[in-house]
């Protein structure tokens, strides 16, 4: 292995987030101008915009196999080849039929990068920069949105702007293709295939000669690593319960508490409170701006507050954040001081979103499961995070038209509050503990004894 510093392993680990975010978010500009050119009717712009979920499905839990059988690195390199067949592919579809296939495939890729970066990148940081390495996978999603939301609008005066809308990703897929030939594979996984030397190399060059600390890591590694690799039965298990309703229940409630409604749907919930629509999607890039610069915030902080604490404080902004835009909604709706109010705290909704639970489910998803069910466990979660999501972005036009605007806001406020109960009654804290540390205390948690 050629030695490469931190920087560029953590920085091309996490780039896959870039690609998921990109791509999640590039047809949301790119969908106006493709029902023109391909005639497409409301239920096939439906399955455009849906069908990238239904591949990240397929491909979060196709994840689980490959990880633990072929390591980390391999399947990072495979997600981008297919990132850049799918979105070359879909850049010249000529039919609604092609660009369904290729979005599909697009999906397998961002179901790979969902399940693979998040644990990739708990096992090669030291235990003291778990949260902040694996949140540079959350920061990249939002740049990549943020990127997706300037070139839909540099692309929109273009008559084939949409192509270059979702073609533009096969950039970002072929840096990532070789930045991924010089990354390190696992320790954790080399110790399960038994290149202990291989394993120690790594952990010197991540942890930059701590001798101590490589010691101490390749043996908690060792003595998890000697455990048989787990299936369904032990994932779902008596022992692993506290773990699955974290990861399952961030997962879930990333997705519930309204987040990608909002972000995606933004320009119509201006449009709907006054605002023009030039204005509407210059301010979406205001938001994606945002976005980012608040999960640089939670880069700094993961490492300082528990992850609990974050997604409490997180929950109950938004909850106050929504309250404040449905009382606007319900009571002055149609003013300019409402329009302008409304801006305002659907942008503190989202700040509130980005820099608590967009980044700690992701972490908590990659550092909460047992190394030998890792693969499965990260998977799982995964595909649930991705079908909540399809469920609520279908959901979402259906509860606008049949209880307004408003309503749907109040909604998700409730939401909100039953997730601030569920985290603190239900939920695992992971914060400055290894790997191997937690899944000691999952053990004791759910009274299972361990030889």
């Amino acid at each position: 292995m050629k030695k490469v510093s931190n920087g560029f392993i953590y920085t091309f680990g996490a780039l896959g987030g870039l690609l998921f975010g990109y791509d999640i978010a590039s047809v949301s500009g790119a969908i106006l101008f493709i029902q023109k050119q391909l005639h497409l009717g409301p239920w096939q712009q439906g399955w455009v915009v849906s069908s990238v979920l239904i591949g990240a499905i397929i491909g979060a839990l196709a994840t689980s196999k490959f990880l633990d059988k072929y390591g980390r690195r391999k399947l990072l390199i495979w997600a981008s080849v297919i990132f850049f067949v799918g979105a070359i592919t879909s850049g010249f579809a000529p039919d609604f039929w092609v660009l369904l296939v290729t979005r599909v495939i697009l999906g397998i890729g961002v179901g790979i990068t969902s399940a693979l970066i998040p644990a990739y990148l708990h096992e090669l940081a030291p235990k003291n920069m778990h949260g902040a390495v694996a949140t540079m996978f959350q920061l990249m999603v939002m740049i990549g949105i943020l990127l997706a939301y300037i070139l839909n609008y540099t692309f929109a005066h273009m008559y084939t702007g949409w192509r270059w809308m979702l073609g533009f990703a096969a950039l970002p897929a072929a840096i990532l293709f070789f930045g991924a030939l010089f990354l390190p594979e696992s320790p954790r996984f080399l110790v399960k295939i038994g290149k202990l030397q291989d394993a120690r190399n790594v952990l010197m060059n991540t942890n930059k000669g701590n001798t101590e600390a490589v010691d101490k890591a390749l043996n908690e590694i060792k003595e998890t690593a000697q455990q048989k690799t787990g299936g369904w039965k032990e994932l779902f298990g008596k022992g692993v319960r506290p773990a699955l309703i974290t990861g399952l229940g961030a997962a879930i409630f990333q997705q519930v508490i309204g987040s990608n409604s909002v972000i995606f749907y933004a320009p119509t919930i201006f449009t709907d409170v006054g605002w023009g629509v030039i204005a509407a999607l210059l301010a979406h890039i205001g938001i994606g701006v945002v976005n980012v610069l608040v999960t640089v915030v939670a880069m700094f902080l993961m490492d300082k507050v528990d992850r609990k604490k974050m997604l409490i404080f997180g929950a109950s902004g938004m909850g106050i954040s929504l309250l404040v835009m449905y009382a606007i909604l319900k009571f002055d709706n149609g003013s300019q001081a409402a329009a302008m109010v409304s801006a305002i705290a659907l942008t503190v909704y989202i700040a509130f979103y980005a820099c608590t639970w967009a980044p700690v489910t992701w972490v908590l998803i990659g550092e909460v499961f047992p190394l030998n069910i890792r693969g499965l466990g990260t998977s799982l979660c995964s595909a649930t995070n991705w079908l909540a999501d399809m469920i609520v972005s279908l959901t979402f036009p259906m509860m606008l038209s049949s209880w307004g605007l408003d309503n749907s806001f109040l909604f998700y406020a409730v939401i909100c509050a039953v997730s601030v109960v569920v985290v603190h009654k239900k939920f695992l804290e992971t914060r400055g503990k290894s790997l191997e540390e937690i899944e000691l205390d999952l053990h004791k948690q759910a009274g299972v004894t361990t030889h």
